[in-house]
């Protein structure tokens, strides 16, 4: 019998990203309460910075992604093969531009901005580099390769945006057993939403996710590896030790 049967698993991820993660703790039994605490938008202007980047992809040597939703918006602006080569945080990411026939030169062990920098190639000084991202990110990339000689052109990918939450849903979330976080923007919207943190333990996908948890007052379990499949498996761990027999 799974561990899971008789708890309540609340998911934050946006509407049209939840489905694998929630049909997966409902699968093993879990009631699941979608709470979607981030909305995916375009970039304010449209998409034209980008665009205009990517009709230019041939003088980077090199084009970072760091989420599934930038990789989707790459892979439509790429016209054409390019010079460029690409890389992706992690596989999850990678995917977009494989599955439209852009071959993903570089994708790191550790699915984090960390873990990029560090599979990275040096810089002669003179190569060019293009992150498409969300608006809202941490410095830690774009710092990172600029001090290892690159120059960088950061350009905005999507937006993520608040969306309207029902009171109800909201209340269904905070008599949950478990909160699951996918980014570190979740976990806060998340936490100002509930007004703490509340239910008290979370599962998070990575160690940036995770960090930002504990600090906001959560009990954390961590997916290994970081990936949904990972966040299932942490919940269903859980679940299990945390159960009258485990």
């Amino acid at each position: 019998m799974s561990p899971l049967i008789g708890r309540t698993v609340v998911v934050t991820r946006a509407t049209d990203q939840a489905g694998s993660l929630s049909t997966a703790l409902a699968d093993h039994g879990a009631k699941v309460v979608e709470l979607p605490v981030v909305s995916i938008e375009e970039s304010a202007d449209g998409g034209e910075a980008l665009s205009a980047a990517l009709a230019r992809a041939d003088r980077y040597d090199w084009i970072v992604v760091t989420s599934p939703n930038g990789a989707r918006r790459v892979a439509d602006g790429l016209a054409r093969p390019t010079t460029a080569r690409l890389a992706a945080i992690g596989p999850k990411t990678a995917q977009p531009l494989s599955a439209a026939g852009h071959p993903v030169d570089l994708i790191p062990d550790r699915a984090v901005a960390e873990g990029l920098l560090e599979a990275f190639p040096p810089s002669d000084g003179t190569g060019r580099v293009l992150l498409a991202r969300a608006e809202t990110a941490r410095h830690v990339l774009p710092d990172g390769l600029r001090d290892a000689g690159w120059e960088v052109d950061v350009v905005v990918a999507y937006r993520n945006v608040a969306p309207d939450v029902d009171p109800e849903i909201r209340e269904q979330a905070r008599s949950a057993d478990l909160v699951t976080f996918t980014a570190q923007s979740t976990v806060r919207r998340y936490h100002d939403l509930a007004g703490g943190p509340t239910p008290a333990t979370a599962a998070c996908i990575g160690p940036i996710s995770a960090a930002v948890a504990r600090q906001l007052g959560f009990t954390v379990v961590e997916a290994k590896p970081h990936s949904v499949v990972g966040l299932v498996d942490a919940v269903l761990a859980w679940a299990a030790a945390s159960s009258p027999l485990g």
